[in-house]
């Protein structure tokens, strides 16, 4: 073989071998790696959307937009209408982010602006940890505790000064909207004040340090992080939000689960997660079947725009934060 031409071979050999370890490098695999496993929720998500989708085809051809605005669920006679679980789902956890919001925003700032690091460091593990307790615990607690402490304390004196109020009437038994109401905000509280917590002291120090520098009082200070953190806020207590709608065992326990619209706040009613979790085992009939199914794509649906809406909130904050910094 001329001499040419095997140098030419092996320069061809060289550069392929040199190519195929650039393929086969550590950085390569590695970047493919992460991909995958990105990809992989990604497609976990498409594939739970769509499966979803598939089997509750069968009531959406059915009821069409008539599912959502239905007021009647009766499987024996085949009548599906998920308004009343609507209804009961937003105004549940409505109530419980107006009770959580103000509580878990003070404890934050508190946490961050005003306690000393030997009681924020302890006080912050406890929130930490009881964003941990499993549902069915609140669940519990709420029956044999919180339902009788208002039943007897708190629902009575409550009737009689705002008992001309259609929210205020019917008779308050312990167990109904109000209760499962307040036994998500305790369990939201944590999550709000944790996220808050880290907002909060993402804020750069040079800005309370200005501020004092101008005069400000500590609460003045205070106010100035809080404005500058208000996305980030906001986008904590959606993720909240989020949690309560899609908060299953605990408010099955204490709701009362009536599928009923009502005015009243002390009436049992019912939510989405709730009669999922309570029929799902019972539903024989397809139609019956397909129509829970439409629940939970309802209920995927919203909780997936709610907690992506808190993401970009969060992350607002963040960009604002490197931009200052």
């Amino acid at each position: 073989m001329p001499k040419s031409l095997h140098t030419d071979n092996l320069n061809g050999n060289g550069s392929e071998m040199g190519s195929n370890r650039k393929l086969f490098s550590s950085d390569n695999i590695y970047r493919f790696s992460l991909t995958a496993c990105a990809a992989l929720i990604l497609l976990i998500v498409a594939a739970m959307l769509i499966v979803m989708t598939q089997s509750s085809w069968l009531s959406i051809k059915e009821f069409g937009f008539g599912f959502l605005v239905g007021q009647v669920w009766d499987p024996i006679k085949g009548e599906f209408g998920a308004l009343p679980f609507i209804y009961g789902t937003i105004v549940s956890s409505v109530i419980a982010v107006l009770i959580a919001t103000p509580l878990s925003l003070g404890v934050a700032v508190f946490l961050v602006e005003q306690a000393p690091k030997s009681i924020a460091r302890p006080m912050g593990f406890l929130v930490e940890l009881l964003a941990a307790i499993p549902s069915v615990v609140y669940g519990l607690w709420a029956i044999f505790v919180l339902a009788p402490f208002l039943r007897e304390y708190i629902f009575p004196p409550l009737q009689t000064t705002l008992g001309w109020l259609p929210f205020f009437k019917g008779t308050p038994t312990g167990i109904g909207m109000f209760t499962g109401g307040i036994i998500l905000a305790i369990m939201i509280t944590p999550i709000i004040t944790a996220v808050v917590r880290d907002v909060l002291e993402a804020v750069p120090v040079t800005q309370r340090e200005a501020a004092l520098a101008l005069g400000a009082t500590k609460w003045e200070t205070t106010r100035i992080v809080l404005a500058n953190a208000s996305s980030g806020i906001a986008g904590a207590v959606i993720l909240g939000l989020g949690r309560a709608i899609g908060e299953t065992m605990a408010v099955t326990m204490i709701i009362g689960n009536r599928p009923q619209i009502s005015a009243s706040l002390f009436d049992p009613a019912y939510t989405i997660a709730s009669v999922i979790a309570n029929e799902f085992t019972e539903a024989t009939g397809d139609l019956y079947l397909s129509a829970l199914i439409e629940m939970c794509l309802i209920l995927f649906i919203v909780t997936f725009i709610v907690t992506a809406l808190a993401k970009l909130l969060i992350l607002s904050v963040s960009r604002k934060t490197q931009n200052i910094a």
